[in-house]
């Protein structure tokens, strides 16, 4: 395999990570909660920039929302805490 091949490979992935996750994308900056009042965007337009920036980034989008992931789940493990008190 040459380098164009796992270049190509990790901008694949990349953009489908992207396409996958645009949905959830709320959870790689903004926190737990989407903000209330957003500007709209064309969907396609949002979802194509949103798979360019994971197409680059997304080694660090996979950390980040494991990071989140482990955040949330403490969260809900205070929560319960508090409720059973």
């Amino acid at each position: 395999m040459t380098d164009t091949t796992f270049i190509s490979l990790f901008i694949l992935f990349g953009a489908c990570f992207g396409f996958v996750t645009y949905s959830q994308r709320h959870l790689y900056s903004e926190g737990p909660h989407k903000a209330e009042v957003s500007i709209p965007t064309p969907f396609f337009e949002s979802r194509v920039f949103w798979m360019m920036v994971c197409a680059s980034l997304w080694p660090i989008m996979v950390i980040t929302r494991i990071h989140t992931a482990w955040l949330l789940q403490k969260r809900r493990k205070l929560a319960q805490r508090a409720v059973a008190h």
